[in-house]
C-alpha cells in the first residue's frame, strides 16, 4: 500500500499525480484509473478505444475528472479488496478514517451491448470525515461540448455522441456543465455514486445503498470465482495473481481481444515525444498473454483469443505488410489511423497526445512466431485446434518460408528504417519450428520437407550473420555490433541451449551494457538510432526476460535477486507501466500487459528452478 502525506504537491507538479499513483478497475470492456487522491482521471466509454470521458491524466485542465475525496487534509492509502479488482482508497484525517470503494460490475461477458456502470461507495469507518465530490466529464477527449442538468435526483450529462447519468444518495448541485456535492459522514454511514452510460432510449437506474452493496458482493464474487481457476501455488502468489487479474482487466470480453495497455500517450520520457496509443490488440502481446494465462490454467481466455484470431484475422487479407497486421482494433478492424490532439497538453506537458497508431502498417516478422507459438501451446495445453485453423497456420507458415529474409521494422517498432533484425529471424524460425512440431504430434498434413529446409536455413543464417566475433555476442541486426535485449528470447524460445558458450557470452555482454540494477534497456538509441528524439527508461518486460534467461543458464541465485529487485519497482498495488525511469518512476502506458505476462512466466520458471 502507498501512503501519501496530506496536501503535498506531487513531485511532478501541481495537477498531475505520477503515473504509478493509480489503481485500475474495469468491466472487461473498458477501465478507469483511480488516483491515490480518490480522483478518476482516465475513463473511456463504452470501450477501451472509445474517446475519453475523463482524461485529466493527459490534461489536468481540459481532460475532465471525477473527484471524490476528503475535504480536509488527509493521508491516503490504496489497496485491492483481496483477490479482486475492487479498489479501495482510504483517507486518514484528524477526526476519522473514511474510504472509497471503486468498482465496475461485470455483466454478461459475451454481450457487446451491455451497459457500463461505475460505482463509487464512500464510507466512514472511524470517527467522522467530511467529503467532497466534483464530476466534470469532458467528452471526446475534451473536444465535444456537453450540458449537465438535473432530472429529479439524477444528473444527466449530454453530448452529441454520448450521455451519462449520475445517481447519488446525497443532494447534487449543478451549473449546467459540472456537478458537485459536499457531505459529512459519521462512523458507520455511507453514500453511493453511480455513473451510468444512458445512450439511446436507456434510462438511468437508481443505485441506493442496498443495491450498491449487492453489486459490490456480486463483483467480489465474480473476481474470486475467476481467480480460483489459477493453478499457481508458488512463492510469489500475490504478485502473480495480481498480474493475472490485471491481464483479465485488459481483455475485451465481447470479442476475446486483449489490449496492450488501456491508456494512450502516457510518456516514455517526461517532455519527450515517445507517446503512443496502446488501446489495441498487438498480435505479439496478445499471443504472449495467451501463453501466460495458459500457464496458470486460464484456458477460457486463451480460447476467446483464438476465436478472435479465427474470426478477425485472415491470412488471405493480402496486406502490403504481409498476411497479418501487427495490431488490430478490439473489434477486429484494421484501420487505426494515427492523429494528434493538439488541444491536450499531455501528461506533465508531454506532447503530443496521439490517438490511433501508425505502426499498424509496419512489417514486423516476429509476430508470426508469437502467434503460431501460442496456437501450438493452446493445442497442447487447452484443446486441439480445428482443421480450418490448421489451414490458416499452414498458409502463414508458407508465407513465412517465402518472406523471412525481408528487412523489417522489428519488435520495437522503430521508425528509423527497416533492417535485418535478428529477433525477427528468430521468431520466423519459431513459427516454422512450432508448426512442424504440431504437424508431427497431430499427424496433420504439411509440406514438411520445405518447412524443414526453411527452418534450417534460418538457423544457419542467424548463427552465421547474427553473431559478432568482435562483440562475442549475438547482435541486433545483421552486420552490426549493437546489442538488443530482445535476444534474451533466444533460449526462452528454445532456439539455442541456455548454457551454449555463445549464448553465455551474449548474456554477459547484455549484462555489461544494457543492465542497470537488474533493470534492462531495450537497446542503446545512440548506437542504434530509432528515428525518435529523446531517451527512454528501462523496458520492464526485458527485465523479466533477463530473469528467465539467467534461470535457464543456471544462474538461479542471481536470477532470484534480480526478480526480487524488479518486484520493488512495482507500484503500491503491484502494477507496472511499460518502462522504469532513472529514479524508479513508472513511465509509458499503464498498466502494460507485456510486463505482467513476463512477470508470470519469470515467476513460474524461477519457482521451478528453486524446487
Amino acid at each position: 500500500m502507498v501512503e501519501t502525506p496530506p496536501h503535498q504537491d506531487t513531485p511532478t507538479g501541481p495537477g498531475y499525480l505520477p503515473i504509478a499513483e493509480h489503481g485500475l478497475i474495469g468491466d472487461l470492456r473498458s477501465v478507469a484509473l483511480v488516483g491515490t487522491n480518490g480522483t478518476i482521471d482516465w475513463y473511456c466509454c463504452p470501450s477501451f478505444d472509445a474517446p475519453s470521458v475523463f482524461a485529466a491524466i493527459l490534461d489536468a485542465e481540459r481532460g475532465g475528472s471525477f473527484e471524490l475525496t476528503a475535504s480536509v487534509p488527509a493521508r491516503t492509502k490504496q489497496f485491492y479488496f483481496p483477490d479482486t479488482n475492487v479498489l479501495i482508497t482510504r483517507f486518514y484525517t484528524e477526526e476519522g478514517v473514511g474510504e472509497v470503494q471503486d468498482f465496475m460490475p461485470v455483466t454478461s461477458e459475451s454481450d457487446a451491448s451491455a451497459r457500463h456502470r461505475l460505482i463509487r461507495r464512500v464510507l466512514c469507518v472511524r470517527g467522522s470525515v467530511p467529503f467532497r465530490t466534483k464530476v466534470a466529464p469532458r467528452f471526446d477527449y475534451g473536444a465535444s461540448p456537453h450540458t449537465a442538468r438535473m432530472v429529479g435526483d439524477v444528473a444527466l450529462f449530454e453530448s452529441a455522441e454520448r450521455s451519462l447519468a449520475l445517481t447519488a444518495t446525497v443532494p447534487l448541485e449543478c451549473d449546467e456543465v459540472d456537478v458537485w456535492a459536499d457531505f459529512k459522514l459519521d462512523e458507520g454511514e455511507s453514500e453511493v455514486f453511480a455513473l451510468d452510460q444512458v445512450d439511446g432510449e436507456v434510462t438511468a437506474r437508481p443505485c441506493a445503498r442496498q443495491e450498491a452493496e449487492d453489486e459490490f458482493a456480486t463483483t467480489v464474487a465474480y473476481w474470486r470465482r475467476w481467480l480460483s481457476q489459477s493453478r499457481y501455488r508458488g512463492r510469489w502468489r500475490e504478485m502473480v495473481h495480481r498480474s493475472a487479474l490485471t491481464l483479465k482487466l485488459l481483455t475485451y470480453a465481447p470479442t476475446g481481444a486483449i489490449v496492450a495497455a488501456p491508456t494512450t500517450s502516457l510518456p516514455e520520457q517526461l517532455g519527450g515525444e515517445r507517446n503512443w496509443d496502446y488501446r489495441y490488440v498487438w498480435i505479439r502481446d496478445a499471443a504472449f498473454c495467451v501463453y501466460a494465462l495458459l500457464r496458470l490454467g486460464f484456458t477460457g481466455e486463451a480460447k476467446a483469443f483464438m476465436q478472435f484470431v479465427t474470426r478477425y484475422i485472415s491470412p488471405g487479407d493480402g496486406n502490403p505488410s504481409g498476411p497479418l497486421q501487427i495490431m488490430y482494433g478490439i473489434d477486429g478492424r484494421t484501420e487505426l489511423t494515427e492523429h494528434e490532439l493538439p488541444h491536450l497538453e499531455g501528461h506533465q506537458k508531454s506532447a503530443p497526445v496521439r490517438v490511433g497508431n501508425a505502426a499498424s502498417d509496419q512489417l514486423q516478422l516476429d509476430i508470426y512466431g508469437a502467434l503460431i507459438d501460442s496456437i501450438y501451446l493452446y493445442d497442447k495445453w487447452a484443446e486441439p485446434i480445428s482443421s480450418s485453423q490448421w489451414d490458416d497456420v499452414c498458409a502463414l507458415v508458407d508465407w513465412v518460408c517465402d518472406n523471412w529474409d525481408q528487412p523489417d521494422e522489428g519488435v520495437w517498432e522503430t521508425r528509423g528504417g527497416r533492417k535485418n533484425f535478428l529477433y525477427s529471424r528468430l521468431m520466423c524460425w519459431v513459427a516454422i519450428e512450432r508448426a512442424i512440431r504440431l504437424a508431427n504430434r497431430r499427424g496433420l498434413p504439411a509440406d514438411l520437407p520445405h518447412w524443414l529446409k526453411c527452418r534450417d536455413t534460418i538457423y544457419r543464417r542467424i548463427m552465421d550473420r547474427g553473431w559478432s566475433a568482435k562483440r562475442q555476442a549475438f547482435v541486433q541486426y545483421e552486420g552490426s555490433d549493437v546489442l538488443d535485449a530482445a535476444l534474451l528470447m533466444m533460449p526462452l524460445a528454445k532456439f539455442i541451449a541456455p548454457t551454449d558458450p555463445k549464448w553465455l557470452s551474449t548474456l554477459d555482454a547484455l549484462t555489461e551494457e544494457l543492465v542497470s540494477d537488474s533493470l534492462v534497456y531495450r537497446y542503446n538509441p545512440q548506437a542504434s538510432p530509432d528515428g525518435l528524439r529523446g531517451d527512454e527508461g528501462t523496458f520492464s518486460i526485458c527485465s523479466f526476460w533477463y530473469v528467465e534467461a539467467m534461470v535457464r543458464a543456471g544462474r538461479v541465485d542471481e536470477a532470484r535477486l534480480a526478480f526480487e529487485k524488479m518486484l520493488t519497482y512495482a507500484n503500491h498495488l503491484g502494477l507496472y507501466a511499460e518502462e522504469i525511469g532513472r529514479t524508479g518512476e513508472q513511465q509509458g502506458n499503464f498498466p502494460q500487459a507485456f510486463t505482467h505476462l513476463a512477470l508470470i512466466s519469470a515467476a513460474f520458471n524461477l519457482d521451478k528452478a528453486l524446487g
